[in-house]
């Protein structure tokens, strides 16, 4: 089990920096934070959910033990991973190359924020006219180069252990895949998604390309943050990307609108609602503790809400972070010890832990995700309604409110006191093996 990370690429002034800043500065303050393993280039940011208190009119008693809910919308954490800035040559060691596709192996998803108004190159020089379309491909074609090749330079001595051993294809590859964080199930849909059958020894280089594109699309899903969207040459070059590649995957935002928007909030000047276009002011609020605005800022203002907010609706920068979950299919969980008060042992609130997991987590899994004791000690689990649920039921949005029962009373870091239940989940992000 490991935490679940995003990594935010992009070339130098593309604008990823500052969409980091937007989508971790707000919130990364809010409760404790959730993950061990966080480097100073790791941020956490926080996702929007619809929250059970809610549905079961809790709002009041809801207490996450990281991240906050407000009036029933739950924000959860998760970890962003800034890599280092990529430039063409990247998989042949131009630039941080290598750096930067060595800490892609600790990434379940890409975020690629592009600098769709065309102002900068391909190495981040600031230009006029260039068409961002270049950076979509060649960030996708460096990943590629750099699978290829380890491959490709060693394919005569994989092929020749492969027959040697008689191992099956997906057991072969995921030998050579497993440096970049794959799995052997990951391999082998990887395998499926390709659609070759032939066998290894008959490999030529179009099927291994083949064989890496397919990886590529299972390991490292992809979401296109198409940023600057308020600059003046935005529009037609959006229309072109929106065209050419798959609009499920695409997101419009302004990181420094939200980044803007979000120190106003801080400052007290507005009241700002995060993923919305709600943004009001003393004049809207007169009877509030917010601050006054002067001309600059009330100008300011109401150039982001006419070029961005009203146009798109929010600044897109939230989204980008809800599209990266969707692509991963990843389920929230929350295990309580009573599913007639949903409270936590201690009684410090209701839903203390909400648990992202990998779409296909069995119910069995779920418990050793929680905490290994409760598996080992596992007689079963129950869900609202007090259903019965089976350890080998996978855990959908229908199923995802679970109360364990237990052979014995666990210990009080699992469970928080008496037997049957846990509700301390060692992180907000922990997931089953995908």
């Amino acid at each position: 089990m490991k935490d679940i990370v995003i990594a935010c690429v992009g070339k130098p002034s593309a604008g990823k920096s500052s969409f980091l800043n937007a989508v971790t500065d707000a919130t990364a303050k809010v409760g404790n934070y959730p993950f061990t393993t966080i480097k100073p280039n790791n941020g956490i940011a926080y996702f929007p959910i619809e929250c059970p208190c809610k549905r079961f009119d809790k709002t009041k008693l809801c207490a996450p033990r990281y991240g906050r809910c407000i009036d029933g919308k739950r924000y959860v954490p998760i970890q962003i991973l800034d890599v280092a800035g990529l430039v063409p040559g990247a998989s042949e060691g131009q630039g941080l190359g290598n750096q930067f596709l060595d800490d892609l192996r600790h990434a379940n998803a890409l975020i690629h924020v592009v600098d769709v108004s065309g102002t900068t190159d391909a190495n981040g020089k600031e230009t006029v006219g260039y068409d961002p379309i270049g950076d979509i491909e060649w960030l996708r074609g460096e990943i590629h180069s750099w699978i290829f090749g380890n491959l490709n330079k060693r394919w005569s001595q994989i092929v020749r252990r492969h027959v040697a051993v008689k191992a099956s294809t997906a057991e072969t590859l995921h030998n050579q895949f497993s440096g970049y964080g794959a799995t052997l199930s990951l391999v082998q849909k990887s395998l499926d998604r390709s659609g070759v059958k032939e066998p290894m020894d008959t490999w030529e280089k179009e099927t291994i390309t083949k064989i890496v594109d397919a990886f590529l699309e299972e390991r490292f899903p992809t979401v296109i943050a198409l940023n600057k969207i308020d600059l003046p040459d935005s529009d037609k070059n959006i229309s072109k990307i929106m065209r050419k590649y798959d609009q499920n995957k695409i997101v419009l935002s302004s990181a420094l609108a939200e980044t803007f928007l979000r120190k106003l909030h801080k400052q007290k000047f507005i009241q700002y609602e995060e993923g919305t276009d709600n943004v009001q002011t003393k004049e809207d609020l007169p009877d509030s503790d917010l601050k006054p605005l002067d001309d600059k800022l009330q100008n300011r203002i109401e150039k982001v809400q006419d070029l961005v907010l009203y146009r798109y609706g929010s600044t897109g920068v939230q989204d980008v972070i809800l599209k990266a979950v969707e692509v991963l299919g990843l389920v929230p969980a929350f295990p309580v010890k009573s599913l007639t008060t949903f409270a936590n042992t201690n009684g410090k609130g209701v839903f203390r832990d909400c648990v992202l997991i990998w779409p296909g987590t069995t119910v069995l899994e779920f418990a050793d995700i929680v905490h290994p004791e409760i598996a080992k000690h596992y007689l079963g689990a129950e869900t609202i309604g007090n259903r019965k649920i089976g350890e080998d039921d996978v855990i959908t949005q229908e199923n995802n409110i679970i109360c364990f029962k237990t052979s014995q009373a666990t210990h009080s870091s699992a469970a928080g006191g008496p037997a049957n239940t846990n509700t301390n989940s060692t992180s907000g992000g922990q997931t089953a093996k995908k």
